[in-house]
């Protein structure tokens, strides 16, 4: 099963909006074929490795990351395969969460006389899917936020500027997270003061993540980096017809989805992703933006990477938040991993 978490993360950047999925099948003691999911479309692990394992399938134990489909999607169910195979074992990891599935691949291999089991390495292979699991179960993507800070929590010198407070090796590793998401997401103001592109730079895929714009005022310049290439979504929380005119003539995508307070509403915003197959979505943005999606709820998972270095209490911090007058309001986390990224810290955590 190791070797089947191992096989599925090779789709890390590639198989959205499809889970990462990797299949080990085992005869007489001899692995005698392998696969994984490459991509949406494509054959899914099962199938690839029972093409490699041919008629040494027969009698085979199959180990999968992610319990077999039973449901006509663009490809044909993976359970009816194993059956077809004439496998006699299947090991599954994680019960999958999609409600087309939900128990029914494994219900119909125990039908048929096949042995099943599930729940080995079941964590690891909810945390590989954890977006997809999000997704099928929440009606809403996994909220993962990115931060980059000095090691006093600043985020950005008072006037806006950012570049670079940590190093080139925090950077690339940042990268990687993009890579492996749905869709970036920052807000109207970062587009003003950074003018970034949010593209995946440094790390090998053909896939860009959707990039979506928090801008309530619509006042994303037309000429901004972001819009190049397209594949933008703008998030407005007003009708400006001119505004909107001009986004679109650059090629991007604008809804309009106001709360009470005439902001964007977020929560809608994550559930019309969700509906739009974005399983993970990654935040680059500044403290208001940032406070916001902590305010609300909307924050699964924080990846802050903290740079040797102390700019001082005039500078901007990483959220935007009402004071606290009482200790037992803080939000309290749940520390994951910490590691050095090159001369800087990462730490990733979540809300306990």
């Amino acid at each position: 099963m190791a070797r089947a978490l191992e096989l599925a993360e090779r789709g890390l950047y590639t198989t959205t909006p499809n889970p990462r999925v990797g299949c080990v099948i085992i005869n007489g003691g001899e692995v005698v074929g392998e696969g994984w999911h490459e991509k949406a479309g494509l054959p899914h692990a099962e199938i690839n490795a029972l093409a490699a394992a041919g008629m040494r399938s027969r009698g085979a134990t199959a180990y999968v990351s992610l319990e077999p489909c039973v449901h006509q999607g663009r490809t044909g169910p993976c359970a009816k395969a194993l059956l077809g195979a004439g496998v006699a074992r299947v090991v599954a990891a994680l019960q999958d969460p999609n409600p087309q599935v939900a128990g029914g691949g494994l219900a119909i291999l125990r039908d048929k006389g096949v042995t099943v089991a599930c729940g080995l390495l079941e964590n690891e292979a909810r945390e590989l899917n954890i977006g997809f699991v999000s997704r099928m179960t929440r009606g809403r993507p996994w909220v993962r936020m990115k931060i980059a800070a000095s090691l006093d929590g600043k985020t950005a010198l008072n006037n806006g500027r950012s570049q670079w407070i940590t190093g080139e090796a925090a950077r690339r590793d940042g990268h990687h997270w993009r890579a492996r998401a749905c869709a970036i997401l920052t807000g109207g103001g970062t587009v003003r003061d950074d003018d970034p592109r949010l593209t995946v730079r440094d790390v090998q895929t053909n896939r860009q993540p959707l990039r979506v714009v928090v801008d309530s005022k619509l006042e994303t310049p037309p000429a901004a980096k972001i819009l190049d290439g397209g594949g933008v979504l703008v998030a407005a929380a007003q009708e400006d017809k001119s505004k909107i005119a001009a986004l679109r003539a650059r090629g991007a995508e604008v809804i309009v989805m106001p709360n009470s307070a005439g902001k964007v509403e977020l929560g809608e915003l994550f559930r019309e992703l969700a509906r739009r197959e974005v399983n993970e979505v990654h935040v680059e943005a500044g403290s208001r933006l940032n406070g916001s999606l902590l305010q609300e709820g909307q924050v699964d998972e924080l990846l802050v990477y903290l740079a040797p270095g102390i700019i001082g209490d005039n500078a901007r911090g990483m959220f935007h938040l009402p004071e606290l007058t009482e200790l037992g309001g803080r939000r309290q986390l749940r520390i994951l991993d910490t590691r050095m990224i090159g001369p800087d810290i990462r730490v990733m955590a979540r809300f306990a």
